[in-house]
């Protein structure tokens, strides 16, 4: 799978309608991420980064472009068969967690597999995996209050990774996070990308994490200004 084109998005635009006027937050932008690679989206607040990774996952409808998705045209299926796409194929990590409060680690990832209508027994068994995968072991009875911020984020990613996904997307994961725990957190996208072939497409504004990156893009005002590719994609 590592080195297949797993996202190619052409002439992506959306605005928003802010009193009479309408400010355009991505401006025709074509976007495409490979199988096996970390492409790291930069740029400052508001430069459209966060829009560009919605409309990429089927969160957010563009007004214009198409998004093509592990060879499906993302965008012109019906709502309820993007949900699908994105619970079978997707996992999201965010900078808020998103972590349920009266659950503990191991059945926050559960949660996730039992939508996906995994048998108990095997949720069971894959969460245990996917949290002693991020270095939770110790760690699989405590709820959200009991962890640390870095501990919750790796919950977070444990979540996102039992599910065995295809395509990651991270959406700011390190910016509640001090410095070691976003290295912890960024080095485990990164494994997920050389070792599970998942394409991850990481949004941040965080200069410390392009050392883990295979591309870097740059954008602004809604463009991308710059596409640096760091290392090729491995060979199919």
């Amino acid at each position: 799978m590592s080195g297949k084109l797993a996202l190619d998005a052409k002439g992506l635009s959306k605005g928003y309608k802010i009193g009479k006027t309408r400010q355009q937050v991505l401006k025709a932008v074509d976007f495409n991420a490979y199988h096996g690679q970390v492409t790291m989206v930069m740029g400052p607040s508001g430069s459209g980064k966060s829009t560009l990774i919605a409309a990429l996952s089927g969160l957010m409808k563009p007004d214009e472009g198409t998004v093509v998705a592990l060879g499906e045209n993302l965008w012109k299926k019906s709502r309820g068969r993007i949900d699908k796409f994105r619970l079978d194929h997707c996992g999201f990590i965010f900078q808020g967690f998103n972590l349920f409060p009266s659950l503990n680690a191991t059945e926050q990832v559960e949660q996730v597999l039992k939508y996906c209508k995994v048998p108990k027994g095997e949720a069971y068994r894959r969460a245990h995996e996917a949290l002693r995968s991020v270095g939770l072991d110790h760690r699989l009875t405590q709820k959200p209050a009991e962890l640390s911020g870095g501990e919750k984020q790796r919950v977070a990613i444990a979540r996102a990774l039992s599910k065995e996904p295809s395509l990651i997307f991270a959406d700011e994961p390190t910016s509640a996070l001090d410095s070691v725990s976003g290295q912890v957190v960024i080095k485990l996208l990164h494994q997920a990308a050389k070792e599970r072939g998942a394409a991850v497409v990481v949004v941040t504004h965080d200069p410390r994490l392009e050392a883990y990156a295979d591309r870097v893009i740059h954008m602004e005002d809604g463009k991308i200004l710059s596409d640096t590719m760091i290392s090729e994609p491995p060979a199919v």
